[in-house]
């Protein structure tokens, strides 16, 4: 069974991938920037555990949030479900396919069979829309292949699988609502929310206090790690191609503010744009230098990376207050 008809989104991004797959079952067709900055998407986190091989380097707000500030900006119905029964989980996603819902799910890729190199990642997000006796149809980001399919029982271990931002067979569907909310009042709600959010971290390992600090934490890791060569290549290629669109999703947001001043013609979008194109640039830079330190194994691409990354963290912090104080009278 595939629901017919259904048109896939063409993301970079899980999360804005599967979401934007139930959007075009709603003939709700936005960019993907365009999701991710009403999403209000951007942030920063700088993690480390013992019990990690290597420090995370985010560089967006928690999994889960996304999909719900769309759902809010658009006036849109997310039904959110959990549970801790494998068999409920699937029978519930089911009775939504029979009926001809796309259903947004949250996995662990390393489960999936499609892909290529897998790793533990509970945070990631795909939509469902078919099911066969051995497999189910899913549409995934470009790099993973777009539609594909993976076995039942290997969709359940994903769905089920346990650790950090992991969920209880989590799924969700949105609907639309009798009011829609113009696409350019809310842009400037968005931005504002997202860059006051951002410029009030709770604890110093987030938004521009988290760059900061991981300007000094990356010296230390170089300092502690026992495989520089597998880290920091693995941890480049997290910013640059793991789902981020590229420069830790800082391509998505430059493009999400070009588009916005596009449609509003604000000189502050018009601004931050620009400076979002400069610390985009920074960011590849690092992931650049992250690179070269683990084929070199020299502290000095590390330092160097840190000048930058103090850098980013100022240059974040300025064009952040600037979009804090955006409207649609100019």
């Amino acid at each position: 069974m595939k629901i017919e008809h259904l048109k896939p989104f063409d993301g970079q991004h899980c999360e804005t991938t599967a979401t934007g797959t139930l959007l075009l079952q709603l003939g709700i067709e936005l960019s993907e920037p365009m999701l991710f900055g009403l999403g209000e998407g951007l942030g920063f986190i700088y993690w480390s555990m013992k019990t990690m091989d290597f420090p995370f380097i985010g560089g967006r707000i928690k999994t889960d949030l996304l999909t719900q500030n769309i759902a809010k900006n658009l006036n849109l119905e997310l039904t959110i479900e959990e549970t801790s029964s494998k068999q409920k989980a699937w029978e519930g996603v089911k009775q939504l396919l029979d009926s001809g819902q796309a259903v947004g799910l949250k996995l662990d890729c390393y489960h999936l069979e499609y892909f290529s190199d897998p790793f533990h990642f509970a945070g990631h997000y795909a939509a469902i829309y078919g099911y066969d006796h051995e497999n189910a149809f899913l549409v995934d980001t470009r790099q993973q292949g777009g539609q594909v399919k993976t076995s039942l029982k290997s969709l359940t271990l994903a769905r089920a699988e346990k650790g950090p931002m992991a969920s209880k067979n989590l799924y969700y569907t949105l609907k639309q609502t009798s009011k829609k909310n113009p696409l350019k009042e809310v842009i400037p709600t968005a931005i504002r929310n997202n860059a006051i959010e951002y410029l009030n971290p709770p604890i110093t390992n987030i938004a521009y206090k988290g760059i900061l600090k991981t300007s000094a934490e990356i010296v230390k890791w170089f300092n502690a790690s026992k495989n520089i060569g597998q880290e920091f290549k693995l941890s480049a290629m997290m910013m640059e191609k793991a789902g981020t669109g590229g420069a830790l999703f800082r391509n998505l947001y430059r493009d999400f503010l070009k588009e916005s001043y596009g449609l509003l013609k604000l000189d502050k979008l018009k601004a931050g744009y620009e400076s979002f194109a400069e610390i985009a640039a920074l960011w590849t830079t690092v992931s650049q230098l992250f690179e070269t330190v683990s084929e070199t194994k020299d502290v000095k691409y590390i330092e160097q990376a840190s000048g930058i990354l103090k850098t980013i963290s100022d240059k974040e912090k300025r064009t952040m207050e600037l979009l804090s104080t955006i409207s649609l009278s100019r």
